[in-house]
């Protein structure tokens, strides 16, 4: 099992691209996260005014002059967090929480993944979001996949193994550098940080963002999760090793403090 760190505060880190309508709200929301000073939106190719609208807001913005996908955000992303660090000497990394542009004032609920973080009881916490207003058109085959290929590669079986919202700690986050590609990223995190012997944790988490539908554009869009899963776990495959860690179920008191109980 890897060191237990407490992080020294915390980075949210929103990837986001042309996210106008939702970025203000969002980054309001980060901002008064208990723990936050520090929020750092990554501009991944807009051709709106996110990037403006996130300055105004409060955010420090990074922008990519191209997309170039959600893995290379987050990388971009904890980067400027780890250069902010460094300028503080003698202080322990922030955790970085990663949300969603589209959160808007949800995103408010994240305090009960970052808690357990902070407090140096687990390493990555996973967001267990309720079912939507507005239901998706998929089958599940790529969540399936991805359960099924965390579950080989490590031995834990994940709830919403697909989950984007997370917060982990410095040392967790760079154990899985360089990320996975693509829509692999949560799965390939996911794997990386198990297998170098960090706790990783899901917490119920009350969040409400847009849902991929059923036409064209959502059907195409869950072919590239699932093609870009499926490379996640056949590289793990060919480096994997085996996990001796411990890890925390939703049962823990994180979890039934989030549920009220």
């Amino acid at each position: 099992m890897a060191d237990v760190t407490v992080p020294g505060g915390l980075a949210v880190i929103i990837p986001a691209k042309d996210e106008a309508d939702r970025i203000a709200a969002t980054v309001e929301a980060a901002l008064a996260l208990p723990g936050a000073d520090l929020v750092i939106v990554v501009d991944d190719g807009s051709n709106d005014a996110t990037a403006t609208i996130a300055v105004r807001a409060g955010a420090q913005v990074v922008s990519h002059e191209v997309n170039q996908g959600k893995a290379a955000a987050m990388e971009t992303g904890a980067a400027r967090a780890a250069v902010l660090d460094a300028a503080v000497p003698g202080n322990e990394p922030r955790a970085l929480l990663f949300i969603d542009a589209d959160l808007g004032a949800s995103a408010a609920a994240t305090s009960t993944i970052v808690e357990p973080v902070l407090a140096g009881e687990a390493d990555m916490t996973i967001s267990l979001i309720p079912p939507q207003a507005t239901s998706g058109g998929g089958s599940g085959k790529v969540v399936r996949l991805a359960r099924k290929g965390i579950r080989q590669a490590t031995g834990w079986t994940p709830t919403q193994p697909l989950s984007g919202t997370r917060c982990i700690n410095r040392a967790a986050f760079d154990s899985a550098l360089p990320l996975a590609i693509g829509w692999g990223v949560e799965t390939g995190l996911t794997i990386d940080v198990l297998t170098a012997g960090y706790r990783v944790i899901e917490v119920p988490c009350e969040l409400h963002h847009r849902v991929t539908g059923s036409d064209l554009r959502g059907q195409l869009h869950r072919a590239g999760q699932y093609r870009d899963v499926g490379l996640a776990l056949l590289e793990r495959r060919t480096r994997r090793v085996p996990v001796v860690n411990q890890i925390f179920r939703p049962a823990s008191r994180w979890a039934r403090k989030a549920l009220g109980g």
